[in-house]
């Protein structure tokens, strides 16, 4: 084994080791970038050994960083992440759970689905998932177990409603990735449509068999009323805003109107006017958005700064050819290397925030599902289709790492605000059926890739 692959698997090991440490993800990721470029150079100097890395390597990363600072693109970030912060104060979400609980209220799952529903509106408007996840149990938790509803059911639908923030756009990881790879972000929001109402459908089907098959699960509550045209109007009045805000933003980057950058300054301005209209904006509020959106984003960009400088080490050893010689070499055909890829993929969720995945891992595995030689159908409009598939099918493997046992992030999201007698283990079996029907949903996706590139196609042709 050449020196410069063992300086590459000792890279990743030391990574990993040191992501157990609590030391932050931005300094292990820098640190390890210029210990190693440290340990090039003096192999070099001392060893007689020809790593090629030396302090002008990190000269690079200077560059580098101009040019992320430079990119359009990533201008979006702060802008989407103020709008879901101010979304979430702007009561929003206690307007559509009142509203919509009527609505439902004679359906046996009622309550469920209602929270389901009104995941899928935050996904499209925050796509922050720890908050949406957490906004969720606050608001519909204690209403769920006091009407009898069984705690796996209550527990499993507010964790998997909350995690559809990271697939149904605007998400943020979605500009990320389409930084990253150089996609339209564009294509990736259009082509996360399908996807994520598919998935938000499958959720509300199984909540209505459990209903039926085990009704105790789901009770209807002793108060609850008739649907009339009251109701509908009341929930039209909450849903209508929000419609609006999102109709805005992705309606102007569907329609060609407006950038994604652009629509995000629609958004932050939308969302601050809801808030106004919801009277619920004042200058504390703003100053606790606007240090959110400081923190959030600087957690973002601290990564970035981080994971550019191990980025640049590693492929100056040749880690990506290293990396793509090994998946090549797997005796697993084109889709079975792609499988292989979401599984282990669907394992650094585990342990990897989505941000350093998207950042470290996306970008070296990118050109090996590129060369695989997929013909996905791109109608002719819409650029390297295969990617754009490939990231949705990425997309639903983290969301369903963030759901699963022992380790998933939402889990101990949901954990840290429910009421003392609601244990680790009711989450986990709650969260199983969940993560089924999200396995199920990838399966579909990878049969059929046209769920993910008609929409984008139709848009453009």
């Amino acid at each position: 084994m050449e020196i410069n692959e063992i300086l590459v698997i000792a890279m990743f090991v030391s990574f990993i080791a040191l992501l157990f440490t609590g030391i932050p993800v931005a300094y292990v990721l820098g640190g390890i970038g210029v210990i190693f470029a440290f340990i090039g150079y003096f192999a070099d100097a001392y060893m007689d050994t020809m790593t090629g890395l030396d302090f002008t390597t990190l000269g690079l990363v200077v560059n580098r960083l101009y040019k992320i600072m430079d990119n359009w693109i990533l201008v979006a970030l702060p802008m989407f992440i103020f709008m879901g912060i101010m979304l979430d104060k702007s009561g929003v979400a206690e307007r559509l759970m009142q509203s919509m609980q009527e609505l439902f209220g004679r359906v046996r799952g009622g309550l469920a689905i209602t929270v389901t529903a009104i995941g899928i509106i935050l996904a499209a408007s925050t796509g922050i998932i720890g908050a949406s996840v957490v906004l969720l149990a606050v608001m519909s938790l204690p209403s769920m177990l006091q009407q009898g509803y069984s705690k796996p059911l209550a527990l499993g639908t507010i964790a998997s409603a909350g995690t559809l923030g990271i697939l149904i756009p605007p998400s943020i990881m979605l500009v990320i990735m389409a930084d990253q790879l150089g996609l339209s972000v564009g294509d990736l929001f259009m082509g996360a449509v399908f996807p994520g109402l598919m998935l938000g459908a499958m959720y509300i089907i199984y909540i209505l068999a459990v209903g039926f098959f085990s009704p105790a699960s789901a009770p209807i509550p002793d108060d609850a009323k008739r649907i009339n045209m009251e109701a509908f109007i009341k929930v039209l009045k909450a849903v209508l805003p929000t419609l609006l805000l999102i109709f805005a933003v992705l309606g102007s980057i569907f329609g060609g109107i407006a950038t994604p950058t652009e629509a995000s300054g629609v958004g932050a301005l939308g969302a601050t006017l809801l808030a106004m209209y919801n009277r619920k904006f004042n200058f504390g509020v703003l100053k606790e958005v606007m240090q959110g959106t400081y923190n959030t984003t600087a957690y973002i960009f601290a990564i970035f700064i981080g994971a550019t400088c191990f980025a640049l080490v590693l492929r100056e050893l040749g880690g990506d050819e290293l990396i793509e010689s090994f998946l090549h070499g797997l005796p697993f055909g084109p889709y079975g290397i792609v499988i292989f890829i979401l599984a282990i993929i669907f394992l650094l969720g585990f342990f990897l925030d989505w941000i350093e995945i998207t950042l470290i891992i996306l970008p070296l595995i990118a050109p090996v599902v590129s060369a695989l030689g997929f013909e996905i159908d791109g109608y002719g409009v819409v650029d390297n289709p295969e990617l754009v598939w490939f990231v949705m099918l990425v997309a639903m493997a983290l969301q369903t790492s963030f759901l699963t046992p022992p380790v998933g992030f939402a889990l101990f999201y949901l954990k840290g605000v429910c009421p003392p007698d609601v244990k680790l283990a009711d989450i986990y079996k709650g969260v199983i059926p969940f993560i089924i029907l999200q396995l199920l949903a990838l399966a579909i996706l990878i049969l059929w890739p046209q769920i993910v590139v008609w929409l984008p196609a139709a848009a453009y042709s």
